[in-house]
């Protein structure tokens, strides 16, 4: 089976000029990445802030062009810096970002929002448009009265919400998921992720999932991918990477998030006592 989406070597160089006293450097984001992701699974990529993590989601989605190596949609090579992208393509990866409200235009009602892809990229009519954009907001929890409402009248929960159902419009093959549960609450967060798993298997969309927080990746991924100043150190299957972690960092990492396991709060109440 051909992957959804394939990475083969990528790199990222950012180049910062010079100035009459500092010279010139060159900043390496991505240092030869490669993976792949197959139809209805969860690729997480896991690591500090600062690793790349951000930087390769933009190539990925088409946003900023690899400097070199190859990446590959449907077994179609894409890049943006020698070639134009067709609609077809543009339309088979979508994001979704960490902070709902700053992606979502405050002047513009839901209905605007949700319509707008379709407006961009198609020739949908405008009544099979407000019909899609309210069949997508009850697919993600939310209901028809929300269509012509504003972003600011809706819970960090339910904006992240229309940013799923945003990009959900255009049908696309793979989401890019940049720290989509970060910035809400537990609890929120658990919804939003049970919402996440819901559409996959309904849609088989394919997910790239980047993340920081352990916990949210041992819940969602299928394999997962740890980077370390650009370069990924570790890649494999869930179960391989969280029980039997091979790169020192990968170790540390995990060592340094707290577990949220009755068993685990009780010995880290008996090591504090204890000291």
């Amino acid at each position: 089976m051909t992957p959804v989406l394939e990475a083969r070597n990528l790199v990222r160089d950012y180049h910062i000029p010079g100035s009459l006293l500092k010279k010139g450097k060159t900043v390496h984001a991505v240092k030869g990445v490669s993976f792949s992701v197959e139809q209805g699974k969860t690729l997480a990529i896991v690591g500090e802030s600062g690793c790349g993590k951000s930087t390769l989601a933009r190539i990925v989605t088409m946003i900023d062009p690899a400097t070199s190596g190859d990446m590959l949609v449907d077994g179609v090579k894409v890049d943006i810096a020698r070639e134009r992208l067709t609609p077809e393509m543009r339309q088979k990866v979508q994001i979704v970002f960490q902070n709902p409200y700053g992606t979502l235009n405050p002047r513009k009602k839901i209905g605007e929002i949700l319509t707008e892809p379709l407006i961009i990229n198609t020739k949908m009519k405008a009544d099979d448009r407000r019909d899609k954009a309210m069949a997508m907001l009850k697919k993600v929890g939310l209901e028809e009265k929300h269509y012509g409402r504003y972003p600011h009248m809706f819970s960090g929960g339910q904006r992240q919400r229309v940013a799923i159902a945003r990009a959900l419009m255009l049908n696309p093959r793979l989401l890019v998921l940049d720290e989509p549960v970060s910035a809400l609450d537990l609890s929120v967060q658990a919804q939003v992720l049970n919402l996440l798993a819901d559409l996959q298997d309904e849609f088989q969309l394919t997910y790239v999932f980047i993340s920081h927080d352990l916990s949210v990746v041992r819940y969602i991924a299928d394999d997962v991918m740890v980077m370390y100043y650009g370069e990924a150190v570790e890649y494999g299957s869930r179960e391989e990477v969280f029980s039997d972690p091979k790169h020192s960092y990968t170790k540390t990492l995990f060592a340094a998030t707290p577990r949220a396991d009755v068993e685990s709060i009780k010995a880290r109440l008996a090591r504090k006592n204890a000291a």
